[in-house]
């Protein structure tokens, strides 16, 4: 399943690396979301490739997204 994140219009809550720290974290130097390192398509924090066994978690943690940045396919 592909991930891709909006980081710029990220706020930060910490919603979606609650919900899904397996797939999501907080950059240290911006504290946006960003996709964990082994997860990431080319090296890019916005975009992932997540496994099918993580599906749910990810999905969960894009619907708690309050500013909708967040996108599964």
């Amino acid at each position: 399943m592909k991930v891709t994140i909006d980081r710029e219009e990220c706020t930060s809550c910490a919603l979606c690396w609650d919900a899904c720290p397996e797939v999501f974290e907080e950059n240290e130097e911006d504290g946006f979301s960003q996709i964990v390192e082994k997860f990431r398509v080319d090296g890019k924090p916005d975009t992932g490739e997540v496994p099918d066994d993580l599906t749910d978690c990810a999905t969960e943690a894009a619907e708690s997204c309050p500013v909708e940045i967040i996108e599964v396919q």
